[in-house]
């Protein structure tokens, strides 16, 4: 063989091996995303050419160590040198296009016709750790090979960051990467996120700013979630919803009438009787309540002896109010107080991950379990043959 032929066939095992290098925020292989220039191969040396989607791209130093060791796997390769450009606008232009799938600019693609399940999160009053059940149910979920999406609707107490850890050295959420108008969702133990805090980051202060919007602007703010962030193909899509039945549980129920509804309330009967008309006021948008979640439930303390901070019954109560003859809401799972599920909260590491046998760990992936149970399917979607 040639010397000619010889670099030609390394540089063609060389372009496969990195063209399947997956990019960490889009999560397809560089060579789906048009972003490998090209190879050569000189004598041991390969020289690979790539173009990131934007300058800053805060992947970048990732992308180029897993292309220098993609390439370097070669068998015949003892040195790579990558060189790294910059899509150009129509690059950009033609890869959004192809990664909204020849949708409409803002169309929603989490409509009726969808085969991802989508699951809002509410609870009557605040306080009883709904953000915190959501974002552990989103982890379980994807840690049982789900693909999963997480929008933090819960405009003015956002804490899905936080909750999972997407915070950065000065302890604000990072600012989500764009290539033009469409956003790239942050991904935290496989699960990719979104929240209105990542877009308030004011450098040298201790918290992100708050927000005081009214109707118009929320309604904005959760449509935009919902069309011009990029969650690719997910098989579930969790939305921590706010407390109550305000503009957002409205514009949700506008946006996706079709939508699962999970209620969590805690044992104690105030917060049980509020919670009832989270799930009524769903059921009022077209939306189903499929199960009731009770959080800060009796713990077992060291003697053995069961303490019932919050009362009990309530999550029964709950389930049984928003049940009928034809539609049964079961309770999924009593959540028991637990320490470690605060610490987790606090740590920004999920009790389902970080102490899997903590109670309230094996309550939310019981939870889980029984929401991962019915999959994604065909049943009353409109198949677009031909098209």
């Amino acid at each position: 063989m040639t010397a000619e032929l010889a670099s030609a066939e390394l540089a063609e095992r060389v372009s496969t091996a990195v063209a399947a290098v997956t990019d960490p925020e889009l999560r397809r292989p560089l060579g789906e995303l048009d972003m490998l220039r090209g190879v050569e191969v000189r004598g041991a040396i390969a020289e690979v050419a790539i173009a990131l989607t934007i300058v800053g791209c805060p992947a970048a130093d990732r992308i180029e160590r897993d292309v220098r060791d993609a390439a370097a796997s070669v068998t015949g390769i003892e040195a790579v040198d990558v060189r790294i450009g910059v899509m150009s606008p129509d690059e950009r232009k033609a890869l959004t296009e192809k990664l909204r799938g020849g949708r409409a600019k803002r169309e929603m693609p989490f409509g009726p016709d969808s085969l991802t399940r989508v699951i809002a999160v509410t609870s009557g009053k605040g306080g009883v750790g709904k953000s915190t059940v959501t974002a552990n149910l989103a982890v379980a979920l994807a840690a049982r090979g789900l693909r999963v999406g997480l929008v933090d609707a819960d405009v003015h107490g956002f804490s899905i960051p936080g909750l999972l850890g997407l915070v950065d050295t000065d302890g604000l959420p990072p600012a989500p990467t764009k290539i033009d108008d469409l956003i790239l969702p942050p991904v935290a133990y496989g699960v990719k996120v979104i929240s209105i805090g990542m877009f308030l980051r004011r450098p040298g202060e201790e918290a992100a700013g708050a927000v005081a919007w009214r109707g118009p602007m929320l309604h904005r703010t959760v449509q935009q979630f919902l069309t011009d962030v990029f969650f690719g193909d997910l098989d579930v899509l969790l939305l921590d919803m706010p407390p109550g039945t305000g503009d957002v549980a409205i514009s949700v129920g506008q946006l996706l009438p079709h939508a699962d509804v999970l209620v969590v309330t805690t044992p104690q009967a105030a917060a049980a009787d509020v919670a009832v008309r989270s799930g009524l006021v769903a059921r009022q948008t077209g939306q189903r309540p499929i199960g009731v979640i009770e959080n800060m439930s009796a713990m077992t303390l060291p003697d053995g002896t069961l303490l019932d901070l919050f009362g009990a019954g309530g999550g029964e109560a709950v389930a049984r109010a928003l049940s009928s003859e034809n539609d049964d809401v079961p309770l999924l799972a009593s959540v028991p107080l637990s320490s470690v599920l605060r610490a987790g909260g606090d740590d920004g590491r999920p009790v389902v991950i970080a102490s899997p046998d903590d109670p309230a760990a094996r309550a939310i992936t019981a939870a889980a379990a029984a929401l991962a149970v019915r999959p994604r399917g065909l049943a009353g979607k409109p198949l677009r043959l031909g098209v």
